[in-house]
């Protein structure tokens, strides 16, 4: 039976009512799977990925950023004065990276070679690559410690070969020569005097295998079997772990390559990655959340004990032979060479290495690198890795080069390799993996809240028309009994005689 007029408003509102609560309910329930599903299929190392193209050749413009010590008193320090230094820079390089050799294997992984190069964007830099900076002699130098060891006569020889060369403790030197490359007679007069003193030949630049060259063998997970080991590590250059450090725990190849993570993180995840370039597994440590460009991010950072020595932070043990905490002995994976990595301006270092010399001014700012991840997806938003190389120079017996130089960890330079993603790429992340999800979140809620809303009113209507038919029929009045009507023309008598007349009738 139909429902009477005055009910098929309020009737009609609940109906909608129950149909949008019904709907927010589902998608707050299945949305959450949704999203998920969307997640692991555009994030992981597959041709139809959307991530696929950004994993292959990265359209983020990285920028290496390199900044200089220049020596101000190089002869003091021969004579055994603090040295002095003074930043210069910063020169900055476009960095472009893409892979090749890249292959699929039944396993679930995928291996890639990954190429970078640079190019020199004076726009963006203050100074020019031909500028001159007074630096340590880097080869002299790191060759007097690593020969220290040596017969005394040999040593005093190998001085006046060096003195013959004209070879000092240090040197001036172009910013592009000493990044790039420059040929160095020296280098063939330590090969003749110390064979396999020092691995090569040809020219020496501190980024000189940077460039137009590949990190190694990397093979990672693709995630086509489980997410949680995208990008995971499983070898590189066909190894698990490297031969570099004293422990296992050192040893070990951790986390991934250090472009993307695995999805779904939390504040207490952390992003853990191999660099060939410190030829170390590292770890960073969520700090705080954030948004860059309306896309949420959790910030990590490096932990205080990412340099520590051993005997501050046991596990670094097998980092060592360790000095001061703050930097490490990367001498092992650098020809044996004294050279030591560490924040710029010793920044979270042992206070005594900055004491040590004039001109070094650490902040959090400046120095401390970061990486933005989007936490849904595992993707760098906006990084900057920075590192600093140092070398350890002090007076060695035999050396008329090193004179009376004071043990010291003297910075050379120290570089920031950063990038964030912009433009269309940005945009079609944004769009795809934050701003679609973020409407259907929004949705549901506004559909529970409008059909919660509908039915509330639907209620009040109902409750209100019931009561205004209750008053309706309390206020109209009850029908009275009213005495027959007669005609005139009728004989009142004949009704009462009726009866008579039939009593005799029958008698």
């Amino acid at each position: 039976m139909a429902a009477p007029a005055g009910r098929k408003v309020p009737l009609a509102l609940g109906l909608v009512g129950l149909a949008f609560a019904l709907f927010g309910l589902v998608l707050l329930f299945v949305l959450p799977s949704i999203v998920r599903d969307q997640v692991i299929k555009n994030v992981r190392i597959d041709p139809n990925s959307i991530s696929f193209r950004m994993w292959k050749d990265i359209p983020v413009p990285f920028y290496l950023s390199a900044y200089f010590f220049e020596i101000m008193n190089p002869e003091e320090i021969r004579m055994g004065a603090k040295p002095v230094v003074n930043q210069r820079g910063p020169y900055v390089y476009r960095e472009h990276r893409y892979k090749t050799n890249i292959t699929f294997h039944d396993n679930g992984t995928v291996s890639f070679l990954e190429y970078r190069r640079f190019f020199f964007r004076p726009d963006l830099s203050d100074g020019k690559e031909e500028d001159y900076v007074v630096v340590p002699n880097i080869l002299v130098m790191g060759a007097a410690i690593m020969l220290e060891k040596l017969p005394h006569f040999l040593k005093v020889l190998i001085s006046g070969a060096l003195a013959g060369l004209g070879q000092g403790a240090f040197m001036n030197r172009t910013v592009g020569e000493i990044m790039w490359g420059y040929d160095d007679p020296l280098i063939d007069v330590l090969n003749n005097y110390v064979p396999g003193l020092i691995p090569f030949k040809g020219k020496f630049g501190l980024f000189m295998d940077f460039n137009n060259s590949n990190t190694g063998l990397f093979t990672v997970y693709t995630g086509a079997t489980d997410i949680n080991k995208i990008h995971i590590v499983d070898t590189w250059n066909g190894l698990k772990k490297v031969n570099y450090w004293r422990s296992n725990e050192c040893n070990m190849i951790n986390g991934t390559s250090g472009e993307m993570w695995p999805p779904f993180m939390t504040p207490s995840s952390s992003l853990e990655f191999y660099s060939p370039d410190a030829c170390r597994s590292m770890k960073l440590v969520y700090e705080q959340s954030g948004v860059f460009k309306g896309v949420p991010t959790y910030r990590f950072v490096a932990p205080k004990t990412l340099f520590a020595n051993g005997t501050d932070y046991p596990p670094n043990e097998g980092f060592c032979p360790c000095r001061e905490s703050g930097i490490q002995n990367v001498s092992t994976c650098r020809m044996n060479a004294p050279v030591f990595i560490s924040h710029p301006h010793f920044y979270n270092a042992d206070p005594v290495l900055l004491e040590a010399v004039d001109g070094l001014h650490p902040n959090k700012e400046q120095h401390g690198l970061f990486l933005d991840v989007h936490p849904v997806t595992g993707i760098p938003m906006n990084c900057s890795i920075k590192l600093q190389l140092s070398l350890y120079i002090k007076k060695v017996a035999g050396i008329s080069q090193t004179g009376q130089i004071k043990p010291v960890v003297l910075p050379i330079l120290w570089f920031g390799e950063s990038g964030a993603i912009e433009g269309s790429v940005l945009q079609q992340f944004y769009t795809s993996l934050v701003l679609i999800p973020s409407v259907l979140e929004y949705v549901q809620y506004i559909a529970i809240g409008l059909g919660l809303a509908l039915m509330f009113v639907a209620i009040v209507l109902e409750v209100k028309r019931q009561r205004n038919a209750r008053e309706k029929s309390q206020q109209e009045p009850e029908p009275q009994n009213e005495p027959p009507q007669y005609s005139e023309t009728t004989p009142l008598l004949q009704d009462a005689s009726e009866p008579n007349q039939n009593n005799a009738a029958e008698a």
